[in-house]
């Protein structure tokens, strides 16, 4: 599975990893710059790294399996774990936590934009939707690490219009979607989607819902009870 966008030839991973390396003819942390020769700059002077600024920064949330069966409301057990601002503060995290295929079933892992909660309740989502993959169970890996790539690289053409990502982990699938601001704006959400399925190399077909339409169905399923009191 490969990216089909790049920039300046580079697919979009190795472009932003890239970034977040050293290349030749850079300075490197810690190297001594200018020589004999070289009087402007003193020959113990160091440069520091400069850190890969990101156009957003976003927040990694956490939903737990455990969590989930002592919330109260929907949406109550969902945590953020941690910021990120850079790109290099993005493959730290990144590479110190659990895939998806790593995940119990039932978590429910988020990153979204800085300050903007993964909750149909939150007012920049309210009247959003989102689009969805569905994955064999252990089969998501690669492209939710695209897929937070693709959004934090800024490499969707509207992106302003996107809040962040999801992968839910469940028995059988893992599903990734990707919510939106204003569904109904169709010129953009099918921009989106059209855009995730080339970054995904994705041939098949997905599903855009609104919001408003997947707290319906919540609804329902929430109150649909069997004789003995479990939800179904």
């Amino acid at each position: 599975m490969a990216l089909v966008d790049s920039i300046g030839g580079l697919s979009l991973e190795e472009e932003i990893r890239a970034s977040s390396v050293v290349g030749e003819g850079e300075i490197e942390e810690g190297e001594i710059t200018g020589d004999e020769s070289d009087h402007s700059t003193s020959p113990n002077t160091i440069i520091p790294h400069q850190p890969h600024v990101l156009e957003h920064s976003w927040t990694f949330w956490f939903d737990s399996p455990a969590a989930k069966q002592k919330q109260s409301t929907w949406g109550s057990s969902i945590r953020p774990v941690h910021t990120f601002g850079t790109v290099e503060e993005f493959w730290s995290l990144y590479n110190n936590i659990h895939k998806p295929s790593k995940l119990a079933v039932g978590a429910d892992f988020h990153c979204f934009k800085h300050k903007i909660e993964p909750k149909w309740e939150d007012p920049i989502c309210a009247n959003g939707g989102k689009w969805t993959i569905s994955f064999p169970r252990g089969k998501s890996d690669t492209s939710w690490l695209y897929t937070l790539l693709a959004m934090i690289g800024e490499q969707f053409d509207n992106g302003d219009e996107i809040c962040g990502a999801v992968i839910n982990v469940r028995i059988k699938q893992e599903k990734i979607s990707i919510w939106t601001k204003n569904a109904t704006n169709e010129t953009a959400q099918v921009s989106i989607g059209k855009q995730w399925k080339e970054f995904l190399d994705y041939n098949e077909s997905i599903g855009f819902i609104f919001h408003d339409d997947a707290r319906k169905t919540e609804s329902v399923q929430a109150n649909t009870q069997v004789d003995d009191g479990v939800t179904r």
